[in-house]
Order: structure tokens, then C-alpha cells, then sequence
């Protein structure tokens, strides 16, 4: 069993930067893929950014390819999704999956564990 806790959100406003941590329990955390997804209100969760186990290995949404770096300390048990040139349009509670495996996903039901999220709010 992984617990995932999400932390970081806030709001900034447009072109503004914010840096999302989240902390897994567990000993077995360095082989877990970890992904960051997002929700805005009234539109289906989607895929942000994925990490394999080792850190070797990241992949984007197109929407924020360039602005947003998926990176994971194993030590600390925690990857973090730092946000750049954040637009109104990346707001949304954004969430941390893990799935124990040695690939990278992008489909939320490929996913075992989720946090409960964390606010980003952007102001235009």
C-alpha cells in the first residue's frame, strides 16, 4: 500500500511559477512510476507528466511540454512537478499516482494509488 500526499498549490498569478511536492509512504518508492494529473472543474482528469523509477525517463502532456519538469528524489520518497510560465488555463487540482512498475503511463487507470490533490489556481 502507497499513501500519496500532495502539497504546493496556491495561487499565482499568469506567468507565475509553483513548484508541487508529493510525498510517498512506503519503502518500495523507487519502484514506483509516478504521474501528475489534473482536474479542472466540469472537465475530465487529465495526463500532465509521468517519471519512471529511476528518474531516466519523463514524458509530457503537450500543453505544458517546455514549461512544466516532472523530477523525483527516491532518498526522500517524494517527486515534485515544478510549473513555469503557469497560464490561467493550467488551473486545476492536480493529483500523484503511482503505479509499481518500471514503464511510464499515461492513462489514469493504469494507476494503483492517487493523492487527494492540490489547488492551482492561476490569475489572468
Amino acid at each position: 500500500q502507497v499513501q500519496l500526499v500532495e502539497s504546493g498549490g496556491g495561487l499565482v498569478q499568469d506567468g507565475g511559477s509553483l513548484r508541487l511536492s508529493c510525498a510517498a509512504s512506503g519503502r518500495t518508492f523507487s519502484s514506483y512510476a509516478m504521474g501528475w494529473f489534473r482536474q479542472a472543474p466540469g472537465k475530465e482528469r487529465e495526463f500532465v507528466a509521468v517519471i519512471n523509477w529511476s528518474g531516466t525517463n519523463t514524458y509530457y502532456a503537450d500543453s505544458v511540454k517546455g514549461r512544466f519538469t516532472i523530477s523525483r528524489e527516491n532518498a526522500k520518497n517524494t517527486v515534485f512537478l515544478q510549473m513555469n510560465s503557469l497560464k490561467p488555463e493550467d488551473t486545476a487540482v492536480y493529483y500523484c499516482a503511482a503505479r509499481q512498475s518500471t514503464g511510464v503511463y499515461v492513462l489514469a487507470k493504469r494507476y494503483d494509488y492517487w493523492g487527494r490533490g492540490t489547488q492551482v489556481t492561476v490569475s489572468s
